[in-house]
């Protein structure tokens, strides 16, 4: 069982990133400086950056932990480059730490490349300790436990996600016009425990809120209650994926069922945590232009000159 655990932490990108952990020291720049242009979303959150514990995960750059400020990071297209897309952006990692270049800034700079405004969403987590031995310990515990369904008391979820989630949605559609977007064209993708955020977000939400779209990359597979009017989804997984097996695809198959748009990738190869750039030696790496690609087709890129 412990070799199994041991493999789950891998395919979240976990244990990479508790090898590397160290405390953040104090002269470390303040979250302004370590994060270009965030901004804050509840200041009503408790703690500060100070908390947090920023690492690098080798292969995959930059990594946080104890998020307990919620914070949303523009990435905007060149000026006349726009097509009025918005994309908000959920890392991923077990709801204990964010995969903030791999699963978030990549991604976000990709999507600005190519006209579309990009929001990375550092949102709050399951605190973990300090020390890194300590962190490796905790996660490989609650990870454990909720590979053996012990979902009562060890439920990898953390419910203030969803509000930053949602909290992030509502500031791009109130400032969409400022950053160049049409607040019709604004939707979510996430990674893993960031799909979950987006698809956790997508249900809290009524028919008049829902995001315009939803990316859902390496999330659960489990069938969920499609709502009214859901939005179009995109959904992604390798079929390898040790953590979150297919299981037949319940959850694009509710949404079909209900009528509603939806895609499916499934990858031959690509294991749990491929990134948004995809994993080399794999077609994962063509996430990103299949999702472009999707996008056009529903509609999502026309310029707002052309509305």
């Amino acid at each position: 069982m412990m070799r199994k655990f041991v493999r789950t932490l891998c395919a979240l990108g976990l244990l990479a990133q508790a090898a590397t952990m160290h405390a953040r020291p104090a002269a470390v720049a303040p979250i302004a400086a370590a994060e270009p242009g965030a901004i804050p979303l509840l200041s009503t959150a408790r703690g500060g950056d100070a908390d947090e514990i920023w690492t690098i995960v080798p292969n995959e750059g930059r990594s946080v932990r104890n998020v307990t400020v919620p914070t949303l990071t523009p990435f905007l297209p060149a000026a006349g480059k726009a097509n009025g897309a918005g994309v908000i952006i959920f890392p991923g990692g077990g709801f204990m730490a964010l995969s903030m270049d791999h699963e978030g800034y990549k991604v976000a700079r990709w999507l600005a490349d190519r006209g579309i405004a990009a929001f990375v969403v550092k949102y709050r987590l399951i605190p973990t300790p300090a020390d890194p031995k300590e962190a490796m310990r905790f996660m490989a515990m609650r990870i454990g436990q909720a590979v053996r369904g012990r979902t009562n008391d060890a439920k990898l979820e953390k419910p203030e996600a969803t509000d930053d989630a949602l909290a992030a949605l509502r500031l791009v559609r109130r400032d969409a016009h400022e950053w160049g977007v049409d607040p019709a064209h604004v939707g979510m993708i996430g990674f893993s425990a960031g799909a979950m955020t987006a698809m956790n977000a997508t249900l809290a939400t009524g028919a008049d809120e829902h995001p315009a779209f939803v990316g859902y990359i390496y999330g659960p597979q489990a069938a969920v209650t499609v709502p009214a009017a859901a939005p179009p989804l995109f959904d992604a997984i390798a079929m390898d994926d040790p953590l979150f097996p297919t299981n037949g695809f319940p959850i694009a198959q509710a949404w079909h069922a209900a009528r509603r748009p939806v895609e499916i990738h499934a990858y031959q190869k690509g294991y749990h945590g491929f990134g948004g750039m995809g994993r080399a030696g794999t077609t994962t790496t063509l996430l990103m232009e299949e999702f472009h690609a999707w996008l056009a087709m529903q509609g999502f890129l026309e310029p707002i000159s052309k509305k």
